[in-house]
């Protein structure tokens, strides 16, 4: 009988260190290191310093790091917390295919895990792919109709860190297949949040990530789960979603790796964004043009970039601004980039508000067709001596075909370390070195 929970259950609960194919670990570590960096950029953020007063207050003495105060507490509130921060900032990575931010879910919960147990570097790795490899598949399966509705990285992310959690917990297949009934029964995350400039994003990620870890925690103490909680006549597919796929949770197990596929953020706002403000920065680059230069901006979007960013028409907040097209076009054609520092100090600036008039966002076939396994930027700008520019990038700086370089994500990570203060340079320095020959560890303590 096709069984394709069970399926894929089997698969995180079997995988080895040794059946991972070298460069998979190597970009393992390389997300590592972009995700704990994204959640030092996390710290003194209101939402998500909120989130941690509340674990402190309920959670209690234990072995689990919280990094953006270097405390320590329980599995489930250091992955609460970490799970909050690393995904404020808007720099984590994210997989296109499956539109779905892997780090912020899988490596708080995986390690709050090991550093309760005393896990080797190799066991939180070989549990970090099979959480990328089980969350991507279940964003692929949800579809494009789910994230209409759904922060897919709230939902896939749930079961993607019940598969991290329980690998590092040693689950058989059968536990597993529990953990992700649990896991799929508390999926959530809403997009309604964005109207409203909500905290509810940092909630998502939290939430997925210490509910992935409850999950996985009761299924080695006996409790039971939806066997079908994927493709069941009432699983999460069935209430979720309009296209579900269950072909795509199993496709290539083993053979196929999706953790490779995972992009890194350059920009510091949604990516939904990127592959137009590449797109624009390559034309403004190609003709010399300062802002006053440009009279008009035509964004040519798939049509999930009009879901999420359409709403927000005017922004009230730094987050909410990295969900605006027009404030991230704004801050490439004035600064050059869309940092953490340039959104902060000018996300509401006269001249960026009076640019993000000039944007309009279109519906674009070959860009809608090509979504979501490719992001293609394209931009029609119009000058104001009357000229028509065109510009187009196929693969946004940070794609697996046009990835960042370790020295770029050193740089990045010390940046995001510096915004916040979160870390010295020296402290940064040491912690890449160690993420970076994490696997010869015999027990993981803390980062920082």
């Amino acid at each position: 009988m096709n069984h394709p929970s069970r399926d894929l259950a089997a698969f995180a609960a079997q995988l080895r260190y040794d059946d991972i194919p070298t460069p998979v670990l190597r970009r393992a570590e390389d997300l590592l290191l972009d995700w704990a960096a994204s959640a030092l950029a996390g710290k003194g953020a209101r939402p998500v310093e909120t989130i941690a007063r509340f674990a402190a207050q309920m959670g209690g003495p234990g072995t689990a790091q919280v990094l953006i105060s270097r405390t320590h507490t329980t599995p489930l509130f250091a992955a609460l917390v970490n799970g909050a921060s690393s995904h404020y900032a808007e720099q984590d990575d994210v997989h296109n295919g499956s539109v779905f931010h892997p780090a912020a879910v899988v490596f708080p919960a995986a390690l709050a895990v090991a550093q309760a147990q005393g896990n080797s570097g190799r066991e939180l790795l070989c549990a970090a792919v099979a959480g990328y490899e089980v969350g991507i598949r279940v964003g692929e399966f949800l579809g494009r109709s789910h994230y209409r509705i759904f922060h897919t990285t709230g939902t896939a992310g749930t079961l993607a860190a019940a598969a991290a959690a329980g690998r590092l917990l040693g689950l058989d297949a059968g536990q597993m297949l529990h953990a992700f009934g649990s896991a799929g029964t508390q999926a959530a995350g809403l997009w309604e949040f964005l109207r409203d400039a909500a905290d509810s994003k940092q909630l998502h990620t939290a939430k997925a990530a210490a509910d992935g870890l409850t999950a996985a925690w009761l299924a080695r103490d006996g409790f039971t789960g939806a066997q079908h909680i994927l493709e069941g006549p009432q699983g999460m597919g069935a209430g979720m979603s309009r296209d579900a796929d269950p072909a795509r949770l199993t496709d290539r197990l083993g053979t196929r790796w999706a953790l490779p596929e995972t992009s890194f953020k350059y920009h510091a706002s949604c990516r939904h964004t990127h592959p137009a403000a590449d797109a624009l920065l390559q034309v403004i680059q190609a003709h010399g043009l300062r802002p006053a230069d440009i009279a008009h901006v035509e964004a040519r979007v798939h049509q999930a970039a009009l879901d999420v960013l359409g709403p927000v028409e005017h922004p009230r907040t730094v987050h909410q601004a990295k969900f605006s097209m027009g404030t991230v076009l704004g801050l490439i054609a004035t600064c050059g980039v869309a940092g953490l520092t340039e959104f902060a100090e000018r996300f509401d600036a006269a001249g960026i508000v009076a640019f993000r008039g000039k944007v309009r966002m279109v519906l674009d076939a070959e860009v809608d067709t090509a979504y979501p396994a490719r992001w293609i930027g394209k931009v029609t700008v119009t000058t104001t001596d009357g000229r028509v520019l065109h510009g187009r990038v196929d693969e946004p700086k940070g794609d697996p075909g046009n990835t960042l370089s370790r020295a770029e994500l050193r740089d990045k990570a010390l940046r995001l370390a510096a915004f916040t203060q979160a870390a010295t340079p020296a402290e940064v320095d040491a912690l890449v070195e160690r993420i970076w020959s994490i696997a010869q560890l015999d027990r993981i303590g803390d980062l920082l």
